[in-house]
């Protein structure tokens, strides 16, 4: 018994002693953090890095906006000039982000602010969204179904191109990039609106009220055909 009693001891001793060296060395590298304290930056773009240089996360304006983080990596991406915020995970790879934008030419209005989270290196299963163009505005949060292998950027690199865009969209509709699978927010119609997916995208129940106050519940086979409706 005292054998036992001195061994949980030195556990507990061994286990103090870690806490300590394990506190003095957090204290001591908050210490070594030199701080800045400015009233006012003006920047076009600013990059957050790991201690060892990992990209974590981009805040940039329209003309210095990123392509996507890949491993460490950064893909081009022509079609990302827009403002915002991205996230990077630990490993350098793009995870989700925000970006925003909105402009008046004379009088038409085109404007979209768009929130997102990704699968981990895949596209968004989780995005907010709020959108006006010619007039129609759609506000709505979109959950998305995402294949188990990871995003093809060397199909992706070729958006830029014919070939490459013929390539992403056999992609697309082959289900290389998932589908979404579940919609709840306010169409161009101005309807309140949920819509449920089946695996392939296809919408299968749709739950709405009008504008005018018209409630109603839509069962689609799927070709989309309505098999039962149920209405006030």
């Amino acid at each position: 018994m005292i054998a036992v009693a001195r061994k949980s001891l030195t556990l507990i001793w061994l286990a103090t002693l870690s806490l300590a060296i394990g506190y003095i060395a957090w204290v001591q590298a908050a210490g070594e953090r030199k701080v800045t304290r400015l009233e006012e930056i003006d920047v076009q773009r600013i990059n957050i890095r790991e201690p060892d240089g990992t990209l974590r996360m981009v805040i940039s304006n329209t003309a210095a906006a990123p392509g996507s983080p890949w491993r460490g990596k950064e893909i081009a991406r022509p079609d990302r000039k827009v403002a915002g915020i991205l996230f990077i995970n630990d490993e350098g790879t793009e995870t989700g982000g925000l970006i925003y934008s909105g402009k008046n030419v004379k009088g038409n209005v085109d404007a979209t602010v768009h929130m997102s989270f990704d699968q981990y290196e895949q596209d968004q299963v989780i995005a907010l969204t709020a959108q006006e163009a010619n007039g129609q505005r759609i506000a709505g949060l979109t959950f998305s179904d995402r294949p188990d292998t990871p995003i093809p950027w060397d199909v992706m690199a070729k958006m830029g191109t014919p070939d490459g865009q013929a390539e992403i969209k056999k992609l697309a509709d082959s289900g290389g990039f998932g589908y979404p699978r579940l919609f709840i927010g306010k169409t161009q119609q101005r309807n309140s609106t949920v819509i449920l997916k089946d695996a392939k995208g296809r919408a299968r129940l749709i739950m709405k009220v009008t504008a005018e106050g018209t409630a109603s519940i839509e069962f689609l086979d799927e070709a989309g055909k309505v098999v039962k409706r149920i209405a006030e």
